[in-house]
């Protein structure tokens, strides 16, 4: 939790208000932005992502599975943040719990859309190795490392950074009779990168006062009324909403607040996919 003065909260407020943040940013200028990959290598991917002082890490594990009998021709995605207590010490205990739980959720919603995986960014069907028996079960962790706000942004461009980063094995199915589960066998040596197109960004605008700005700090988020994150995929598609903090909002701000994420989302995207292509330039030259 942020403790600040009332000459803080105020100093804060007045910056937001003329356009010139606290750190020296406009309302709509993200911290920059550092990319790393392949940190764990246990994984079948892995990233780490910082904006500015917030650093997040996300794994990929993939395993074999069985598809869900209401959608059979679908693989399965799973994702659960852990926030570290060395982060924040308002993440001791029930206080972490209850932000994992609630950025978790919020990344299944942006990300993987509905149930039945309609309006997903990540192409649940890509996932599918044989009807209805074996598909591909992605894990995906993500971990809090220090906190500084926009948590969800930062871990929704780590697990894109990490499924960039992942490599499945090749699968060999063996024919089956059709009541029968099939053999697989996974290649040692071909593997099939992830593909990543589809995947959104995150865009979070935090309301603080009567403007919107971009990539907010812990000091921010304290003053917020509110926050709207959209996740937009580079068609300019919106793949999933989510919303934040206790004050209500006139469905007119929140149609502005949409309409501007989705501008700003190409500059967002364009920035992460530059920074992803620098990190995996940078693991391929590394003896």
């Amino acid at each position: 939790m942020v403790g600040l003065s009332v000459g803080e909260k105020h100093f804060i407020k007045g910056g937001i208000e003329q356009n010139l943040r606290t750190d020296g940013r406009k309302r709509y200028t993200y911290r920059p932005i550092y990319v790393e990959t392949a940190v764990i290598p246990q994984a079948n991917g892995s990233a780490r992502v910082k904006f500015g002082a917030t650093e997040v890490i996300a794994s990929v594990k993939a395993e074999l599975g069985k598809p869900s009998p209401s959608y059979p021709d679908k693989g399965k995605v799973l994702i659960h943040v852990d926030c570290s207590p060395t982060a924040e010490p308002a993440f001791e205990g029930r206080g972490g719990e209850e932000l994992s739980s609630e950025l978790s959720v919020a990344l299944q919603r942006c990300l993987l859309g509905g149930k039945s995986g309609a309006g997903a960014g990540i192409d649940l069907s890509s996932l599918s190795i044989v009807e209805g028996k074996i598909c591909w079960d992605l894990y995906i962790e993500g971990l809090v490392v220090s906190s500084d706000g926009n948590l969800l942004d930062a871990l929704a461009a780590a697990i894109k950074a990490s499924l960039s980063n992942t490599a499945l094995p090749k699968v060999q199915v063996s024919s089956a009779a059709s009541d029968e589960q099939p053999e697989v066998d996974l290649s040692d040596e071909e593997f099939l990168q992830f593909d990543t197109c589809g995947i959104p960004a995150i865009v979070t605008l935090t309301k603080v006062g009567k403007h919107y700005i971009l990539d907010a700090t812990s000091e921010e988020e304290s003053q917020m009324s509110s926050a709207v994150s959209v996740s937009v995929n580079r068609q300019g598609r919106i793949c999933g909403l989510t919303k934040r903090g206790g004050a209500g909002l006139n469905p007119s701000v929140i149609h502005d607040m949409i309409s501007v994420a989705k501008h700003l989302s190409e500059q967002v995207i364009n920035k992460l996919d530059s920074e992803i292509a620098a990190a995996e330039a940078r693991e391929e030259d590394v003896p």
